[in-house]
């Protein structure tokens, strides 16, 4: 059993308030929190923090927003079990408890310098909308950017308004897909593996970059491979496997890594022969 170093700061929530709330679709919210003095997070895109309802329990939750928006910071929720529905019942001046950042996120510096292609599927937009606004907001250190998302249905999508914004950027190119139309959608109507074979790419610069549900990435990568993008090029999260973020509780143990610890964010290569973890 691989130890562990903990700080004892780690194990004690911080009472943050709510500064603002938003709903996004009838099973997301977004929360802007701010910490004890307005300290800033300081966190790396793909990090996650846990979140408590105080009284209720926790819940670990990808940090949403770039590490350059300073005071704050934001997290999208679904409502998916007792505490997520705690938390959809506050709004803003409310209290949580914030432990962290944990985890390795995506690490900037090996990307800086070079193309990079996003693929979201559903609620991986999430986590991959941090590194994308640090991309944005840093735009001269990388090469060409490319964004597919996807989700189930247009009513589906996430964070509307930004990827409008995004679209309409000469400096990245975005395409969209859903699973079921309705009559106002204009996009691309299936799988998001559909886009990649279209996207012109120099292997040897790019890095994919892949969130979303587990189903989806064997998929992807697999278009990713038929690109020529080296393993070790191709980032994944995994921190579906995350709880209580120190590597105390084993839940998100694979073989002789912790997700919360080691991860969520790995390479391909590294996790690849590594079973259940993908």
């Amino acid at each position: 059993m691989k130890k562990i170093a903990i700080r004892d700061s780690e194990y004690e929530p911080k009472k943050s308030r709510i500064l603002r709330t938003k709903r996004m679709t009838a099973t997301e919210k977004l929360f802007e929190i701010a910490l004890p003095g307005g300290k800033s997070l300081d966190h790396e895109p793909g990090q996650f923090v846990e979140v408590s309802v105080f009284g209720v329990g926790e819940a670990p939750i990808s940090v949403s927003s770039s590490p350059t928006k300073r005071g704050s910071f934001e997290l999208c929720i679904r409502k998916v079990g007792r505490v997520t529905e705690a938390l959809h019942r506050l709004e803003a001046g409310d209290d949580v408890g914030i432990r962290g950042p944990f985890g390795k996120g995506f690490s900037v510096r090996i990307l800086e310098g070079n193309d990079l292609l996003f693929v979201a599927g559903g609620l991986g937009i999430v986590p991959l909308r941090s590194l994308i606004n640090y991309v944005i907001d840093n735009r001269r250190d990388f090469g060409t950017v490319n964004i597919l998302l996807g989700c189930k249905t247009p009513k589906d999508m996430l964070f509307n308004e930004e990827v409008d914004e995004w679209n309409k950027r000469l400096d990245v190119k975005l395409n969209c897909t859903v699973d079921k139309a309705d009559p106002a959608w204009k996009g691309n109507v299936g799988l998001i593996t559909s886009l990649i074979p279209g996207i012109n790419l120099d292997p040897d610069r790019t890095f994919g970059v892949v969130v979303g549900p587990p189903i989806m990435y064997r998929f992807v990568i697999k278009e990713l491979l038929a690109k020529k993008i080296p393993e070790r090029q191709i980032l994944v999260s995994l921190e579906r496997h995350m709880k209580c973020g120190l590597g105390k509780c084993g839940h998100c143990q694979i073989e002789n890594l912790y997700c919360c610890q080691d991860g969520p964010v790995f390479t391909y290569d590294k996790i690849k022969n590594l079973k259940g973890a993908l």
